[in-house]
């Protein structure tokens, strides 16, 4: 019996929901804003600041570090992983989408 192929960057943990970006890479704070982790991105600019997410299991207080696809950011107990999405690669011009499972696409 053959195992099902495994995407490139590993499978997500239980709790972590995936959001797939068109392109890479995206500054964090832009993530929590879109995600919702922050109200605005002033907000996730200083959460990120005050050393209150992790980003690949490291505090990260660079609000603009780059994040690309694989990358795991915590954030008040919620956590998201980041995946490439080849189906956006097809329409460069769009930035954020939403699939049919209501999944955010950067």
């Amino acid at each position: 019996m053959t195992e099902p192929p495994s995407s490139p960057v590993g499978p997500a943990p239980h709790n972590c929901r995936v959001v797939e970006i068109s392109r890479e890479p995206i500054e964090l704070y832009k993530v929590l804003k879109f995600e919702g982790f922050a109200a605005s991105g002033g907000e996730a600019k200083a959460v990120v600041a005050a050393g209150a997410v992790r980003v690949n299991g490291h505090c990260e207080t660079q609000k603009r570090r780059k994040i690309v696809s694989g990358d795991t950011i915590e954030y008040n107990g919620r956590q998201i992983r980041i995946a490439r999405s080849p189906a956006l690669d097809e329409h460069p011009a769009s930035n954020v989408a939403t699939d049919a499972q209501g999944s955010t696409q950067l």
